[in-house]
């Protein structure tokens, strides 16, 4: 009898379970739908994915060389081998490269800088004509001569400390560490405090023999390795910096590029940690402080330098074509309803990791939605698959198309889904955060190739186990949803949600595939094959991911956005803000009473000879009530849209799903973020001093940490209007 009860029991709670599970998110009926992913999923090859990174990484193919023309050609021919309707959009793009380039010291020291990564044996592409030479595009052009100050990571709070010290950067070269920030930030942060030039190196302890072994052993940076890339102030706009707000086509109007608002006006320069050393050992002035030091076997000083640096670069400012490739399948049902997707084909050199590691996923996607074409299935709202070039110089290949398709995509476009560089390790996705509950669902679909269990528990037990506290390791461990991160830039989406206001997503895998490769000779095939993803297994998962937001909100009856999640993470970033304020009042308190009180004079080495801090402004009182209003309106109203979901009839869907996915479009300010307009997201956007890295909700924010408190008011107005105006668009659903 206790056995046939226990049995009894089991297949109650079984059948509970049968019947607590619910559809898909979006769909009457799933059946066909998982039907269609399990044909997807079973047409997927870990194989030709290894094949296309080889393929597309054989040659160095940067903006406008014969590289980079090929690799966009092969792409071409695989989206329409795969039955896609593909086409070339063509841009006239200014890409500087450099003509002269000349770093060296003379004085106590005498060394002239190598400026070149040494070729290996283990490395086939590594010796290949046709390499961009090592440069931080969009450095002014110059010729300056100085002493060398040290200036940590080269953030704001950095200036701080030097100034503590006594020490001004005004009409010297500054050397600032690669990390803690974008690259882009280093130098406009240096500039703004008056330096005539800026070097920016990788140091080892960060990401050379101090993290791990150097390559070719193992993955991180040798001595020679040098990280390229753009140090366009992205943070002011993206995209072609002589065409703002308008797209780069033949005979658009440019500004001269010396008067870009976006560009900087001193010179700067990337080096190894090879050519750094010389410079760094060279320093005089006070020892730096401890958490400033890095893995370099000398004591570090801030300087300035005993010797004179000269620092000469001269660019060709040309103008280059860039080449989008964009393949579609047009929809069956609603053809003016576009699910878009994409990933960057250009790389500073070769670029295994970054970008073809997710273009070759998105590639595979693209293989496998064609197979479905051929037996019979067609999507019910129309896929744009693109291949964007000139990502890296500033994500020019997808701003200027997005520039060029504004108002069309501001009509159709249901939503943008971003990949790019791939690897080895954990989910990561960012985006939209009413999407959170799609990107839930889909995590816990697809399975991870190592652990076999799905991506959303793999994700979750990293979060626990990195957790710092024991709080922390259980809410991680007991969460029941991704959670999802908010868009900075760095990458492709930026123009489609910071500008138009269309719902994006981010997704990539990694964490398990780290090294020192990152924009250097070194990103190539037998680097990645070794370190990255042997056997391109996460290659496929990411398709499995990236595919199923695709193939979902392609076929979804009702699409899936949840404004209820919207509502619940910026109710969080407006309680952040709100303690942000409380602290800042409290710490000037605290500041103002340790300089009352000389404490920071009589806790120094007196050798060290700090000045006297100024005192610390106090803080005021700062009103939310209007965007706490803003934020109770919209509870209701996003609970509105999802009842008017469930009981809007399949007739009737089409016509509230043409309406909801241009919701996103309502916070959207008129005026764009201060000092930055191109940028009209008031809940996402790149730092001002971050770069690549988000603020959240950042007019608030930022005017909060620049304490400009006239502006914060401002701010919060702003906000509350934009909370307030998608309240409205989904009362009226």
């Amino acid at each position: 009898m206790k056995k046939q009860a226990l049995l009894f029991s089991c297949i109650c709670l079984l059948t509970s379970a049968l019947n607590a599970q619910k559809n898909l998110i979006g769909f009457k009926s799933d059946s066909k739908q998982l039907q269609t992913e399990k044909a997807f999923d079973a047409q997927l090859n870990a194989k030709r994915i290894g094949e296309h990174i080889k393929q597309l990484s054989s040659v160095p193919h940067h903006v406008g060389s014969v590289g980079g023309k090929m690799v966009a050609s092969e792409i071409a021919k695989v989206f329409t081998d795969a039955g896609w309707d593909t086409k070339m959009e063509t841009y006239q793009l200014m890409f500087p490269t450099p003509i002269t380039r000349t770093l060296e010291m003379s004085g106590v020291t005498n060394y002239k800088a190598k400026l070149k990564e040494t070729p290996l044996k283990e490395d086939a592409t590594s010796n290949q004509a046709d390499q961009l030479p090592t440069y931080n595009c969009w450095s002014a052009d110059g010729d300056v001569t100085s002493n060398l100050v040290f200036v940590n990571y080269g953030l704001p709070e950095d200036y701080e400390t030097l100034a503590k010290y006594g020490i001004d950067v005004k009409g010297k070269i500054v050397i600032a560490k690669y990390g803690r920030s974008w690259r882009g930030i280093k130098p406009k942060v240096a500039q703004e405090h008056g330096a005539i030039g800026c070097l920016i190196y990788s140091d080892p302890v960060d990401d050379g023999y101090g993290a791990g072994d150097a390559y070719p052993v193992g993955p991180f940076k040798n001595d020679q390795t040098v990280q390229r890339g753009s140090i366009m102030d992205m943070v002011i706009y993206p995209g072609d910096p002589t065409t703002p707000n308008i797209a780069s086509v033949e005979g658009a109007l440019r500004v001269d590029h010396n008067d870009a608002k976006n560009l900087l006006k001193i010179p700067v320069l990337p080096i190894s940690y090879g050519d750094a050393t010389p410079l760094l050992k060279d320093m005089a002035g006070p020892v730096a402080p401890k958490d400033w030091v890095g893995g370099l076997p000398f004591t570090y000083h801030i300087g300035p330098s005993a010797s004179q640096v000269h620092l000469k670069l001269a660019f060709d400012w040309k103008l280059r074509p860039g080449l989008d490739v964009i393949a579609t399948i047009k929809g069956s049902e609603f053809p003016d309803q576009w699910v878009i997707r994409g990933n960057h084909h250009d790389g500073w050199v070769n670029g295994a990791a970054d970008p073809i590691s997710g273009m070759s996923a998105e590639l595979e996607e693209a293989i496998s939605i064609g197979e479905l074409l051929k037996k019979g299935w067609k999507p019910k709202r129309t896929l744009v698959y693109c291949a964007w070039d000139a990502e890296e110089p500033g994500l020019m290949g997808s701003t200027e198309w997005v520039e060029n398709h504004a108002a069309e995509l501001q009509a159709k476009a249901v939503a943008y889904i971003n990949s790019d560089g791939n690897g080895r390790g954990f989910l990561g996705a960012e985006g939209s955060h009413a999407f959170a509950p799609l990107i839930t669902e889909i995590s816990k679909n697809v399975i991870d190739p190592q652990t076999k269990v799905s991506v959303f528990e793999r994700s979750k037990a990293a979060r626990a186990v990195k957790a710092t506290s024991t709080s922390a390791k259980k809410e991680a461990f007991a969460s029941t949803q991704y959670p999802l991160g908010a868009m900075g830039s760095g990458s492709d989406y930026s123009s489609f949600i910071q500008h138009l206001g269309i719902p994006s997503l981010n997704i990539g895998y990694g964490g398990e595939d780290e090294g020192g490769e990152y924009h250097s000779i070194y990103d190539s095939y037998d680097m990645y094959k070794r370190f990255k993803d042997p056997t391109f297994e996460y290659g496929v998962t990411l398709a499995q991911t990236t595919g199923r937001v695709v193939l979902r909100l392609a076929d979804a009856d009702a699409l899936q956005f949840d404004f209820r999640e919207l509502h619940k993470t910026v109710k969080g970033y407006i309680n952040e803000l709100m303690k942000n304020v409380d602290q800042l009042r409290e710490k000037a308190s605290v500041e103002n009473e340790l300089i009352k009180n000389k404490a920071y004079i009589y806790a120094a080495d007196p050798t060290e000879k700090l000045k006297t801090p100024e005192q610390v402004a106090d803080v005021p009182y700062v009103d939310f009530s209007s965007i706490l209003n803003a934020l109770t309106k919209l509870e209701k109203a996003a609970a509105h849209a999802e009842e008017v979901k469930k009981s809007t009839d399949a007739n009737k869907l089409a016509e509230l799903n043409s309406k909801i996915y241009r919701a996103e479009q309502s916070l959207l300010t008129d005026a764009g973020l201060p000092r930055r307009p191109w940028f009209k997201h008031s809940l996402y956007a790149p730092g001002f001093y971050t770069g690549y890295g988000v603020k959240t909700v950042p007019g608030v924010r930022e005017a909060i940490e620049q304490k400009n408190w006239a502006e914060t008011k401002e701010q919060i107005s702003e906000v509350a209007k934009s909370l307030d105006k998608l309240s409205s668009y989904l009362e009226a659903l």
